[in-house]
């Protein structure tokens, strides 16, 4: 296209070469290892439970996290859409996130005590909490990377109809879904020697073999969930470097000269009212801003719940996690086909549906025995939201609109990211002196429970067929 053609990128009929599909859907497998072992397993039970912290100091890593995506990720969008560059910022802000993850690990080693679940030489007494300057700068070491994380994921997202035709679009993308929950088990199994020198069914690894194995990654020496987040860093570099070398930008703008980064500033602002253009698109976002705010909120905090409410001891989560993430691999093959033959919509209102059953019965569930059921059937229906999101939007929009719209829909669930987590820390942090960790606990999930009927009732009046949405 030359540069005073529009900016709207061809519609792609034939799919990409299967390398760059399997590249691009790889980098889910990478990303995953990211939100699984930081966000989800290791990093706030080390905050809340090693070193003493609240669930108040998770919550606001989180809500900074998400302020700054509010705030530049839509603009970044609409400069990508007038560009029609979206590999560039993935690789960028992937590399911001693994430097700032191996931060986290740096600073743990050698500015915080040595405390907690498997370190091997505890340098201090169980007693530690953590406060002042070192609480500030791991809670900005972990913004930055939760952060950057997160930001890679709207241009990674904008990737995807350039690979595939439209009614390729479930199966696309539930292969990035289903290689990110593979990523998430093998990354678990990975990184979890550096906690605590063993491995799920295998057991305890021999102690010459461990001390090898730590001595090759800096900052991993100590064991520990403190030795667990430079590993991370550098699993989820490698696994995405085959998007990096492989996938590359279809249809790159030809226009020369400096981003109009005004334009841009605009057409944020013009994203909002263009959605009235496209109907069910803003009743869309706004479901998804509260879909989105029950499963962050959940999966940030249910490795606490897991610990705290349900009695796991130190380190046993993390194999829950690995056997329920198993479902969800099963799962996501199945709400990819799903989403193609009975369309996203529908796939999306059956998934918010059995979320809110399983909430319910996480509540209720009396015993760890109990919780495993429930937990491995959340499993199953994890990435169905997933799965079925992306091509919701894609048929509520026009292709060469996607990464502004992806952007819009992040800048929803980033507020959603804010909401969510404060009102689980206001529910458990308000009620624990008072009636408990067990009621506490299970007080934050029924807020998520609320959230997930919300997010039903208003998913219900979206629109899911194509003649209801103006095509360029």
């Amino acid at each position: 296209m030359d540069a005073g053609e529009p900016r709207g990128a061809p519609i792609v009929t034939v799919l990409a070469p299967a390398r760059e599909r399997w590249s691009w859907a790889l980098y889910e497998f990478a990303n995953t290892i990211f939100s699984m072992n930081i966000a989800t397993l290791y990093f706030a039970v080390w905050l809340v439970s090693d070193l003493h912290g609240s669930n108040t100091d998770v919550a606001v890593g989180n809500g900074l996290a998400s302020v700054l995506v509010m705030l530049s990720i839509p603009i970044l969008g609409a400069v990508s859409d007038v560009t029609r560059r979206r590999k560039p910022w993935v690789v960028g802000f992937t590399l911001v996130a693994v430097l700032a993850t191996v931060a986290i690990g740096a600073v743990g080693q050698h500015l915080i005590p040595l405390v907690g679940d498997a370190v091997q030489t505890p340098i201090s007494t169980a007693d530690y909490v953590i406060s002042g300057a070192p609480l500030v700068i791991v809670i900005a070491a972990f913004v930055t990377a939760n952060y950057a994380y997160q930001s890679a994921l709207p241009f990674y997202n904008a990737m995807m109809p350039e690979l595939a035709p439209p009614e390729k679009w479930g199966r696309l993308s539930g292969l990035g879904v289903i290689l990110g929950y593979t990523g998430s088990i093998l990354g678990v199994l990975m990184i979890k020697p550096f906690f605590d020198g063993a491995l799920p069914v295998i057991g305890q690894l021999s102690v010459g073999f461990m001390h090898t194995l730590r001595a090759v990654l800096p900052f991993a020496h100590s064991g520990g969930r403190v030795s667990t987040f430079a590993p991370t860093a550098l699993l989820y570099l490698v696994f995405s470097i085959p998007l990096f070398l492989i996938c590359h930008d279809h249809f790159p703008s030809r226009t020369r000269g400096s981003v109009p980064w005004r334009q841009a500033f605009r057409d944020v602002g013009n994203t909002i009212r263009e959605s009235r253009k496209y109907p069910g698109v803003l009743r869309f976002i706004i479901a998804s801003f509260v879909y989105q705010d029950a499963m962050g909120t959940i999966i940030s905090f249910m490795a606490l719940y897991a610990v705290v409410a349900m009695g796991f001891q130190g380190g046993s989560e993390t194999t829950l996690f690995v056997v329920l993430t198993i479902p969800a691999v099963f799962g996501a093959w199945l709400w990819g086909r799903l989403t193609d033959r009975i369309g996203p919509k529908n796939t999306l209102l059956i998934v918010l549906s059995a979320w809110i059953v399983l909430l319910v019965a996480m509540i209720a569930a009396p015993s760890r025995q109990a919780f495993w059921i429930v937990g491995a059937m959340i499993g199953f229906i994890y990435g169905g939201v997933n799965v079925a999101e992306r091509p919701m939007l894609l048929r509520l929009i026009p292709d060469e609109e996607a990464g502004r719209f992806f952007g819009l829909m992040v800048l929803s669930a980033r507020a959603a990211a804010i909401v969510g987590p404060f009102v689980w820390a206001f529910a458990v942090d308000g009620l624990m002196p008072n009636f408990g960790k067990g009621i506490a606990y299970r007080a934050g999930v029924a807020t998520v429970a609320v959230a997930m009927c919300i997010a039903l009732l208003i998913m219900r009046g979206v629109p899911d067929s194509f003649q209801s949405t103006t095509r360029s």
